[in-house]
């Protein structure tokens, strides 16, 4: 008895090593758990051909037999051998491959964001990653795996909604939850997040609406998620923007299931819009490698740990606030404290209580915000405060002001704040986030430069003691891994402490604009990007004097407009950081002109000609000429960006325009104008609906007029050939009826002889759709449960088709053998290797019947992909909707021999070309594990 018993569990023990060595060979790099209960389909994750494959080699190896219903009815090793009276007495569990010990610190190997995410969640689930700030104390925690999660279901619920993988998904959310939770959405969706503002106010509505709606048609977004509150102005950017197909709130995102693509490092991760602040704002590409090298790099350049703590109001759709304070705080695994920008501007000392209440080491804020501490934090507030934690407080986004940096230190040195903390930065979106930075500790280098040879020869000469001097900051070092070089322009590069163009490259460069060749032409020259801005090297530091568009010449000298902007901005009368100089030539010529153009509330005549006298001392002081002319303007007349940076060329096309004296309308007349914008927006949308839904019916009707002929010409034709021929032009006339046009290669180019062409599956249209454009001597494989359908058994008989049993083991073993015997004789098949498809966007798990028969017969694989059919006629619907259509031919695969693990890997293959053929997210976690 106990020797049976031992050979029992032996024989077991052995049955559990086959069944770990075919799930190493079906599904490579996963570890699954596997024991006597685990069923072969839930849990293993084998179709039919592979419970088949797994059963046939227990019965080899352990000299069993197994009548024909174990192989449909065994669901377990368990059932399988009580089927064969080898039921053991205890079963082990055991999992493949074992574990990796956990990796500690941060995620080196991350090749996109979305790995990094998974690895946070999965080591460090409960761990709080933001804390969101809120005004009333009610502090939110978000930890990573509640990010993780939420992200999961909205993407899930994003693909529901029609999302496909590569897709623009413009986000116009304020900073919080659903911001967080939304922008990895996207991303674990497939597609890229395009972070725009919202808008801040009534009386900005148009120039919003004009702004954005520019952006989103560039982008070519497919989904706008916005609040509620600001549906009316979504209305009006969607009728601007048609390929706006929905616009959805945060809360209308909820899924039950979860998804989760993982993105190759080259993907496109981020459409990062440019402030705009020298004109129209173009799309920063920005892939997953881009992003994690600035990341990296950014990291070790401030000596960053899981220790330090980032305290941020900066607003999550700039850059600095998303990449170099959110991402960098995922990456590195510190905590990050996000509080609002508006509750930063409403009351400044908000950002350095929530530094000194958190103990954060690390913050960072564009000049301005530094310069509004300064006036707006009362002195009883430094008595609360403790800055001795901070230990790099980063300058950055905009001009540096070396008076700034004296003011704060000064101002808040009685708080415990060190100087050595202040960092100025120097970054721009083309570059992720930042280019440069200071050691850490070091404080503030400014250069005293020479105001003569700056201005006239471009040179930046120390300044002696009593020299008439530019103060310029440095900004620190080019990050690890990224080089610069000032050039001149000829494109010839400049010694040290010559002033011209700033070029950059390195791994966290942009690979261009999105969809703006003209603007890329100007970008890149020679393999450095062009930055736009001029500067200077000294010690090898960058020193910034100006924006090239900024930068004004008269009379051989070069001008930059920052001093007096501030100068004439700390007049009394004069809106502080409302000022904005510019050069222009007027349309009736005369020469270029020296604008000052200033903000007051100021109404009275004498006061407002007193002020313009003290504006023009103020100028002959700081530029050493007059100003041509001198505008004050009402508030809201100098434009800017969302980050506060001036925008001058716009305010200077206003000036030259006439139109800066005019006043803003009236509150109400604003609301009126939204409204009947918001009307007129409606009937746009609803004309297009109107079109769309014209267009399906007749699609409709034309399928209809055509289909019953060619099913009754193809039930009563002698011969498939001629059938496959007829329906081939059939096709072909419906898609010429409805205007459709699929985009083909010139020529396929498949084998001559016996081959397998693969597609992926996701509409009912797909085959109609490849009759159309392949050659008609293509048959197509067909499920079994077609043959039963009157009409389309009908059909598919008639033009040759092979039916394939997905769910019955035997008889899908027994249909394999005739589809090899089919390509032995030449046959040039069609295979739909998911076998199925549904309503949300994804490659499903493959079949592997088709790939078994391609290993068997010694033929090839020809993949191909579909693009267009999913959107064309989406499951569950019966109305098609017109969409551009694209076929792609792949790689063609030839299997590495005959057996079940050759078949495995020609089938690993194919998934991973029709994946970049389709475009569309894997949905199979088996395929994405072993990625």
């Amino acid at each position: 008895m106990a020797d049976a018993v031992a050979t029992r569990d032996a024989r077991c023990a052995q049955a559990l090593e086959i069944a770990a060595a075919l799930l190493r060979e079906t599904h490579p790099g996963r570890e699954i758990a596997l024991d006597a209960d685990s069923a072969f389909g839930r849990d293993l994750e084998l179709d039919s051909l592979g419970r088949v494959e797994l059963i046939s080699r227990i019965a080899d190896a352990l000299r069993l037999q197994f009548p024909e219903r174990a192989y449909a009815e065994a669901d377990t090793l368990r059932e399988l051998l009580r089927w064969a009276g080898e039921l053991p007495t205890s079963v082990a569990s055991t999992a493949l491959p074992a574990e990796r010990a956990r990796e500690q610190g941060t995620p080196e190997q991350a090749t996109s964001l979305v790995d990094v995410l998974e690895w946070r969640a999965q080591r460090e689930p409960d761990r709080v990653h933001v804390l969101l700030l809120n005004e009333a104390g009610a502090d939110q925690p978000l930890t990573y795996g509640a990010l993780w999660q939420g992200a999961a279901q909205r993407a899930a619920a994003l693909i529901a909604a029609g999302l496909r993988s590569g897709q623009t998904v413009a986000l116009m959310l304020p900073t919080g939850h659903d911001y967080l939770v939304s922008f990895f959405g996207v991303l674990l969706a497939g597609g890229v997040p395009v972070p725009i503002y919202p808008p801040a106010r009534l009386a900005q509505i148009d120039e919003h609406v004009r702004r954005h709606a520019t952006i989103l048609a560039n982008a070519q977004a497919s989904l706008l998620i916005t609040v509620p509150q600001a549906k009316p102005v979504a209305l009006r950017l969607r009728a601007a923007a048609p390929g706006i197909v929905a616009v959805l709130a945060p809360d209308e995102l909820v899924g039950t299931a979860q998804h989760v693509m993982h993105p190759a490092a080259d993907a496109l991760a981020l459409l990062q819009y440019t402030s705009g602040s020298t004109g129209d704002p173009k799309g920063v590409a920005l892939s997953h490698a881009n992003l994690l090298a600035n990341l990296r790099a950014m990291g070790r350049a401030c000596q960053v740990t899981q220790d330090d703590v980032f305290v941020s109001w900066l607003p999550l759709y700039h850059d600095m606030g998303l990449i170099g304070a959110w991402l960098g705080a995922l990456y590195y695994g510190f905590p990050l404290v996000l509080m609002s920008p508006l509750a930063f501007l409403a009351r400044p000392a908000r950002w350095l209580e929530a530094i000194s209440q958190h103990r954060a080491t690390l913050s960072a804020g564009p000049n301005f915000a530094y310069e509004l501490c300064v006036r707006k934090v009362p002195d009883a507030a430094l008595a609360e405060l403790d800055l001795s934690c901070w230990r790099m407080a980063l300058n950055g986004a905009e001009p540096v002001s070396p008076a700034t940096l004296d003011a704060f230190a000064a101002r808040f040195a009685p708080a415990g704040l060190r100087r050595d903390a202040l960092a100025p930065v120097y970054g721009l979106a083309e570059c992720s986030v930042g280019l440069a930075f200071p050691p850490p500790g070091r404080g503030p280098r400014i250069d005293r430069i020479r105001t003569a040879p700056f201005a006239q020869e471009r040179r930046a000469e120390p300044a002696a003691a009593g020299d008439d001097a530019v103060l310029i900051p440095a900004c620190g070092r080019p990050l690890p891994g990224h080089e610069v070089r000032v050039v001149d322009l000829a494109g010839d590069e400049l010694p040290e402490r010559r002033i011209g163009r700033l070029e950059f490259r390195g791994p966290s460069a942009t690979s261009g604009y999105y969809r703006n060749p003209v603007a890329n032409a100007r970008l890149f020259r020679d393999g450095w990007l062009d930055s736009g801005d001029m500067a200077y090297l000294a010690d090898g530091e960058i020193h910034l004097t100006g924006r090239i568009k900024d930068m004004i010449i008269r009379g051989g000298r070069n001008l930059y407009p920052y001093d007096l902007e501030q100068a004439v901005g700390a007049l009394h009368g004069v809106r502080r950081g409302c000022v904005a100089v510019f050069a222009c030539a007027p349309a009736g010529g005369g020469g270029e002109r020296l604008v000052v153009l200033a903000e007051t509330r100021e109404r009275d005549a004498t006061a407002r000609a007193a002020l313009q006298r003290r504006i023009a001392d103020c100028t002959q002081a700081v530029l050493g000429e007059a100003a041509d002319d001198i505008v004050l303007a009402p508030p809201h007349a100098v434009l800017k960006t969302s980050s506060g940076k001036l925008r001058r060329a716009a305010t200077r096309e206003r000036y030259l325009a006439g139109e800066l004296r005019q006043r803003d309308w009236p509150l109400w007349l604003q609301g009126v104008r939204l409204l009947v914008q918001g009307l007129l927006a409606r009937l746009r949308v609803s004309a297009r609906w109107l079109a769309g839904r014209l267009w399906s019916y007749w699609s409709l009707a034309a399928f209809a007029l055509l289909a019953a002929p060619t099913c009754v010409l193809v039930a009563f034709c002698p011969a498939h050939a001629w059938a496959r021929a007829w329906v081939h032009r059939a096709a072909r006339g419906w898609m010429q009826l409805c205007g459709l046009s699929i985009e083909t290669p010139a020529a396929l180019a498949a084998p001559a002889g016996a081959h397998l062409l693969v597609c992926n599956h996701a509409s009912y249209l797909d085959g109609l759709l490849l009759s159309a454009a392949l050659p008609p001597q293509y048959r197509f494989v067909a499920k079994a449960e077609l043959a039963q359908q009157r009409v389309a058994g009908t059909l598919l008989r008639g033009l040759g088709a092979l039916f394939v049993e997905r769910h019955d083991a035997l008889r899908g073993a027994e249909d394999v053998e005739v589809l090899v015997e089919a390509l032995r004789r030449g046959a040039q098949l069609v295979v739909f290797p998911e076998g199925t498809f549904t309503r949300a966007a994804g490659l499903r798990r493959f079949h592997a019947g088709a790939f078994l028969a391609a290993a068997h017969a010694g033929v090839p694989v020809v993949c191909t992909g579909l693009r267009g059919s999913r959107a064309l006629l989406r499951d569950g619907t019966w109305l098609p909707h017109r969409e551009p259509l694209r076929f792609e031919q792949g790689a063609t695969l030839a299997p590495d021999g005959q057996d079940w693990p050759a078949a495995m890997r020609l089938m690993a293959a194919t998934r991973a070309e029709l994946r970049r053929l389709c475009g569309e997210p894997d949905l199979d976690a088996s395929a994405q594990d072993g990625a």
